[in-house]
């Protein structure tokens, strides 16, 4: 039996979960998990680009249909490109 569903991760800046949210529900997913996490920022990159990095993100977590994978890796990027960090 294969397998037929995807699971999806979106590491966001903190707050911004409900947006990633709000972009994969308009494909069809009806839920998803969320994590709270820390990350640990590079100081020297911090000083280097003189920005700063806030080390609390929120993990999404969503399980989806296999055949739906791509098009939500491609919502999540383009609706939330501003604040997401990683998604795969």
């Amino acid at each position: 039996m294969s397998n037929q569903f995807e699971m999806v991760f979106a590491i966001v800046n903190s707050g911004y979960t409900e947006d990633v949210m709000d972009a994969v529900k308009s494909c069809g997913a009806t839920g998803g998990t969320i994590l709270n996490a820390r990350g640990t920022a590079n100081h020297e990159i911090e000083k280097f680009f003189g920005i700063s990095i806030s080390s609390e993100k929120e993990v999404v977590i969503i399980i989806i249909p296999k055949k739906d994978y791509t098009i939500i890796i491609k919502i999540i990027l383009n609706n939330c490109k501003k604040f997401i960090i990683f998604a795969f």
